[in-house]
């Protein structure tokens, strides 16, 4: 896979880093399909290994199929443990609606999953198709689909934690009052000091 560098920005920039080290992940993997999803789970594991992740580090938690991935990960990212996870799965079209209502249901459920928990979510769902085109994204034409989502989830990871310490950095520093606020806090001093001299 070719990693293409964006010009130089001409303001600062925040973006996430290739770098697991020291980090804890997650990926809910769906048993349904699992000629495909198990590539994109070895994948995935690969993705993390390389870019620093420790096997200790990367909990795989298995659900019957696509429909079950978002309430996994969102229960999984709930307990706060995880910098990032990872949604696995692989939806075939068939001769029904069904498709559709399932990929609809499991798209909006990890993207809500991920705004609602602040806890990026990487979708590795795959919708195809076919079983061809399943397989091509599995590791054969196209790429891997799981290793994708890994670098995805690594960077973002890495992202969140520059955003949050940027915010905190922030909020740590003293805001000086505004103008307006401390002509009144003057104007408050001068006459709190006539009404003394008064007396």
């Amino acid at each position: 896979m070719k990693v293409e560098n964006p010009p130089q920005a001409e303001f600062p920039t925040l973006e996430g880093k290739l770098d697991a080290t020291g980090r804890r992940f997650a990926i809910v993997v769906a048993r349904f399909n699992a000629f495909i999803t198990e590539r994109l789970l070895q994948s995935a594991c690969d993705g993390f290994l390389r870019s620093g992740a420790l096997r200790t580090d990367i909990d795989i938690v298995r659900v019957p199929g696509a429909f079950e991935i978002p309430p996994a990960a969102r229960t999984l990212a709930l307990t706060k443990k995880y910098d990032a996870i990872i949604c696995l799965g692989c939806l075939l079209r068939g001769d029904t609606a069904h498709y559709d209502v399932i990929v609809n249901e499991v798209t909006r459920g990890i993207g809500q999953s991920a705004q609602e928990t602040g806890v990026p979510h990487a979708f590795g769902v795959l919708t195809c198709d076919t079983l061809e085109q399943a397989i091509d994204r599995a590791g054969l034409k196209m790429g891997n689909k799981g290793f994708e989502a890994a670098l995805a989830a690594v960077e973002m990871a890495s992202l969140t934690r520059a955003i949050s310490s940027q915010r905190s950095a922030v909020s740590q520093k003293q805001i000086p009052p505004s103008r307006s606020a401390s002509r009144r806090n003057d104007r408050a001093a001068n006459k709190a000091s006539k009404a003394r001299r008064r007396k």
